[in-house]
């Protein structure tokens, strides 16, 4: 039997930007007024705080992509 707790789906296809995704959800944290625990649980932390996190950091990537977009078909 596979243990589904030890799995993981999220494995980045481009190892090198799980660092700025960090840094960008510390940023977005920071803009937003809430602080990420130190230790990386984020277990206690309410869930409309984390989700707010993860909307702005998806909103923030859609707009750079946009912006990008817009560049190439100069």
């Amino acid at each position: 039997m596979i243990s589904l707790a030890n799995r993981s789906n999220n494995i980045p296809v481009v190892p090198q930007a799980q660092q700025a995704l960090q840094q960008l959800k510390y940023e977005v944290a920071q803009e937003l007024g809430i602080t990420i625990p130190a230790d990386g649980y984020y277990g206690y932390m309410a869930t409309r705080d984390t989700g707010a996190i993860g909307g702005h950091m998806v909103r923030r990537m859609v707009q750079i992509a946009e912006q990008q977009l817009m560049g190439f078909n100069r």
